[in-house]
């Protein structure tokens, strides 16, 4: 919340779970950690981090889970916000 509030420092970033753009090959709309850099508490997803292979497969493998939960909890009939 620190962040959000008072933005980050310039050159730095943090992880904030948001809407996915797209970046990093993570689906467009999933909610999802991505690297960050805040500024008048508006928030832009980080560019161009180079990531390793076994980062890469990392979340590649994360995102797969948990569009599969989001097809569990829809498929039960159920939306995801009725189990909270």
């Amino acid at each position: 919340m620190r962040d959000w509030w008072l933005g980050t420092a310039p050159g730095e970033w943090v992880s904030m779970a948001v809407a996915s753009d797209g970046s990093y090959g993570v689906p467009h709309g999933l909610v999802y950690s991505f690297p960050v850099t805040i500024e008048k508490k508006e928030w832009s997803v980080v560019k161009g981090l180079k990531l390793s292979g076994f980062a890469e497969e990392k979340m590649r493998s994360a995102a797969e889970e948990l569009i599969s939960e989001i097809i569990d909890a829809e498929s039960d009939g159920h939306t995801l916000l009725a189990r909270l």
